[in-house]
């Protein structure tokens, strides 16, 4: 690299660790770590590029500072410290692992209250009778937020970093507001989620550092590899390939009879070669490889059939890249770099950069 200086990656060393490794590895960018304890490690396939592992929690404020160039967190991480003129970017909003939900959770044992109005009208009756709500968690500004746009002004924030499910329980919270993935453990500390109690939805995301992308072409150009990889994998889970043999008298024949049928006609179109089988037959055969979303995987094989496919297989895809990455573009606007002129383009980069996915 010409700057001399490698683009920094922080990955979480707990919680999400092993599925980020996994979706990394599934990118085609499977991180070196020889010693599960090492901090450090590289990725082969992406020379230049330095890997460290950081408490999930820890990689937003180390982007901000700088300490490293891009890091992967959850998404409530990033809410719960995004500020004006943040210096935090983000790159992808939605990896598709780590999912979970910032939500308000009560005792059991209050029947009565099952939605954010009882919770309202119970801040209002402790209020009342002089203290005040306790709400223990480690979210507060997002937490401080939601309770004052729900009409619920009188509350005080008990910060922790322990087992916040166990605040009630112990005495020194009323409720709690952390995140949930699969409700368990809030059921095994006797308390419930209630209803319209969902702060936000999160998910692993992919932050970076502004003016570190902005200043250095080297870890920009390394960014955008990245970026690349990323966005074609997760495009490419929508789709399987399919290829079967079909009989007729011409490729163009057969291509008619598949394009015909609009679930099977492909992202542009099939492709159709001749087959040359290995005992001779009358009628000539073709192989038809189409590209297929997954939701109409079964649709397309028996539209497939009624053609008269003999042979059906189904193949999920590994990269999807189109003709340009569109994260990548956002980050270019974001980054105030110049673009080739082109409208449609900056539409969906600016649709990405509001946490849309133009696929």
């Amino acid at each position: 690299m010409v700057s001399g200086q490698r683009l920094r990656l922080a990955l979480p060393s707990k919680g999400m660790e092993e599925e980020t490794l996994a979706f990394l590895h599934a990118c085609g960018l499977a991180v070196d770590r020889p010693n599960p304890r090492q901090y450090r490690a590289i990725i082969r396939s992406l020379p230049g590029v330095e890997v460290l592992f950081q408490r999930a929690a820890d990689i937003y404020a180390k982007v901000s500072e700088g300490t490293v160039d891009l890091g992967i967190t959850g998404y409530d991480v990033v809410r719960e410290h995004q500020e004006e003129d943040d210096p935090v970017v983000l790159l992808q909003p939605e990896l598709g692992f780590g999912r979970c939900a910032l939500v308000l959770a009560v005792p059991d044992g209050w029947i009565d209250v099952e939605s954010v109005t009882d919770l309202a009208e119970v801040a209002a009756a402790l209020r009342a009778r002089g203290r005040e709500l306790r709400v223990a968690t480690k979210y507060p500004n997002l937490t401080r937020q939601f309770l004052y746009d729900h009409g619920i002004n009188f509350f005080t924030l008990v910060e922790s970093t322990g087992a916040m499910e166990a605040a009630p329980a112990l005495g020194y919270a009323d409720i709690i507001c952390d995140i949930s993935s699969s409700g368990v453990t809030l059921r095994e500390n006797r308390l419930k989620p209630i209803t319209g109690g969902t702060l936000l939805t999160s998910q692993a995301c992919l932050i970076g550092n502004r003016a570190s992308l902005r200043a250095d072409p080297d870890k920009l150009r390394l960014t955008r590899t990245l970026l690349e990889f990323i966005e074609a994998t997760l495009r490419a889970r929508e789709y399987f390939s399919l290829t079967a043999n079909i009989k007729g008298e011409s490729a163009e024949a057969v291509a008619r009879l598949v394009t015909a049928h609009g679930d099977v006609a492909g992202l542009r179109g099939p492709t159709v070669a001749r087959v040359f089988p290995k005992l001779a037959e009358a009628e000539p055969w073709f192989a038809v490889t189409v590209v297929v979303q997954a939701s109409v995987l079964l649709k397309a094989v028996e539209t497939l059939r009624r053609a008269g496919a003999a042979d059906v297989t189904a193949v999920p895809i590994r990269y999807v890249f189109e003709h340009k990455a569109w994260s990548f573009e956002a980050l270019q606007r974001e980054l105030g770099l110049r673009l080739e002129r082109d409208e449609p383009v900056g539409r969906r980069a600016r649709g990405m950069l509001q946490g849309e996915r133009p696929w």
